[in-house]
Formats: C-alpha cells, sequence, structure tokens
C-alpha cells in the first residue's frame, strides 16, 4: 500500500459495502508496533446482514421512529442498547484489524 492515499475496500461481500479508506498520515512503526493502526475514524461499523445501503437506510429509519412498524423488530434484532450511526470505535477497529492480519 506505500504510496496510496486512498484505496477502496469491499465489506461483507453478499451486501456489496463499497468502502472508501483515506490515509492521511503514516507515522513510523516505532510509535505503533501494530501495522496497520487506525488512530481515528468516523461513523458507526455496519451491523452485519443488514442488507446493503437500501437495508441500513430502512434500518435506520426504524430505529428513530417508534412508530415505525418495524421499529420493534429492529430493536429486538439489533439489541436495545442503542445504535449512534456517527459513533466511531477506534478500539474495535484496532482490535479486528489485529485479528484479521490485513
Amino acid at each position: 500500500m506505500y504510496g496510496k492515499k486512498t484505496f477502496r475496500y469491499v465489506y461483507d461481500f453478499g451486501d456489496n459495502w463499497e468502502l472508501r479508506i483515506k490515509v492521511e498520515k503514516t507515522l513510523p512503526a516505532i510509535i505503533f508496533p501494530q501495522v496497520p493502526c487506525c488512530i481515528d475514524g468516523a461513523n458507526a461499523r455496519l451491523p452485519e446482514g443488514i442488507g446493503g445501503a437500501p437495508g441500513y437506510e430502512d434500518f435506520l429509519a426504524a430505529l428513530v421512529d417508534p412508530n415505525h412498524p418495524e421499529h420493534e423488530a429492529m430493536l429486538e434484532w439489533h439489541g436495545d442498547d442503542g445504535f449512534d450511526p456517527t459513533a466511531f470505535d477506534c478500539e474495535w477497529v484496532n482490535q479486528w484489524m489485529k485479528q484479521a492480519k490485513v
């Protein structure tokens, strides 16, 4: 990946999410011995099996509207702990990359 500023990553081949990852800065390995290492990002990871972009849009609409016919089903499916689409979990990302050996 040397020299690349952005790259494309396909996540969950069944739903075919295409993500564009932008590398804003590289740091010496002595600072972060785990390579690669994410130090920041934006937005929540996608729930597994959500059904691609249309399914994600439906999921978000159902979560925020208690009167939506799928509201209760989505809470039960995802969990009642809430879902913040703007939350980013850098620690989870780094644990995933360490296990995936990307």
